[in-house]
């Protein structure tokens, strides 16, 4: 990878934790509404796995959605002014943080209901094979999905219908507030996929280059054997499970313990070691993220409200 994308990446990284520090401050305001759901120490698995992918690749994802939103490429104003529902957004103000989707950055969500996408991304996968190209369909759940119905009947089509999908599977090692190890009958998820006779792979989630590579190698593995691929991603989330979340089930100690690995500290000093780029120079990425993440703010406190009569546009397809 040249030196302008590990910066990228870098910047990316960067991004996503001050749009969400912002946000976090924005919510306790009382400017923000409904949920929302923290993306902080789990920046490189997003990150990682979409710098992999093609641009015609779609990604689906469940409602830790910021960061894969900022990954694809949906600005930092479009995001802030989403979040606080104005008429700016991504999603018109009317999705709020668990809808983010741009279908032309090939971002199709955000979606709120626990592994409900995980059919969409079967069925995105089956309308690829019907127009018989080698699109690729990524699709991230977090650790508790693959518990439910949607999970097992979505994989087990992939594989009997040969569909190209690359399930990613966010081990955050809490489903809401529960232990992986209380909820699921094996710790390690990827076993699942060997159920299915399913190829499959584990992965640091908290080293972006890592992900990287990983994710290249099962996107290039799906697209050439048009077979689905399961990727193990282990992460941690820094914050609660979601705004409201008290946070009784873990001890601060091992918050502390994973927030030793920072996944930006990790790859900052990548950079460094890898002489890639300078401390002045990552510190002016950082100034520069500031900034933007500043504008954004006043851009959405600034930007409408949705207008009445937009509550009943978008809700049927015309044609």
């Amino acid at each position: 990878m040249k030196k302008e994308q590990l910066l990228d990446l870098y910047y990316q990284m960067v991004l996503i934790r001050r749009v969400e520090e912002r946000g976090a401050e924005l919510y306790q305001a009382g400017k923000i509404g409904g949920f929302m759901h923290l993306y902080i120490g789990q920046e490189a698995v997003s990150t990682g796995l979409i710098a992999a992918r093609e641009p015609r690749d779609r990604v689906i994802t469940a409602y830790r959605d910021h960061g894969v939103a900022i990954n694809c490429g949906i600005s930092a104003d479009s995001v802030m002014a989403e979040l606080l529902g104005k008429a700016t957004g991504m999603s018109k103000g009317k999705g709020g943080s668990m809808h983010m989707a741009d279908t032309e950055k090939n971002m199709w969500g955000g979606h709120a209901i626990v592994g409900g996408h995980l059919p969409i991304a079967a069925g995105f996968a089956v309308g690829d094979q019907y127009a018989k190209n080698d699109n690729i369909t990524i699709c991230m759940f977090g650790d508790g999905a693959t518990n439910i119905g949607y999970f097992h009947e979505a994989l087990n089509l992939s594989k009997t219908w040969g569909l190209r999908v690359l399930w990613v599977c966010e081990n955050n090692q809490y489903g809401m507030g529960t232990a992986v190890n209380r909820a699921s009958a094996v710790d390690e998820i990827r076993q699942k996929a060997e159920g299915y006779g399913m190829k499959n792979a584990e992965v640091n989630g908290m080293d972006v280059m890592a992900v990287y590579e990983a994710a290249k190698e099962a996107i290039d593995f799906v697209r050439k054997e048009g077979q689905p691929y399961f990727l193990e991603v282990d992460t941690y989330r820094f914050r609660g499970h979601s705004m409201g979340d008290p946070e009784r089930y873990r001890k601060a100690e091992e918050v502390k313990q994973w927030q030793e690995n920072d996944p930006i500290g990790i790859f900052n000093k990548y950079l460094l070691d890898k002489k890639v780029a300078t401390r002045k120079a990552l510190d002016e990425i950082e100034a520069r993220v500031e900034e933007e993440v500043q504008k954004a703010v006043e851009f959405a406190e600034t930007s409408p409200e949705p207008a009445l009569e937009e509550l009943f546009t978008d809700i049927y397809a015309d044609n």
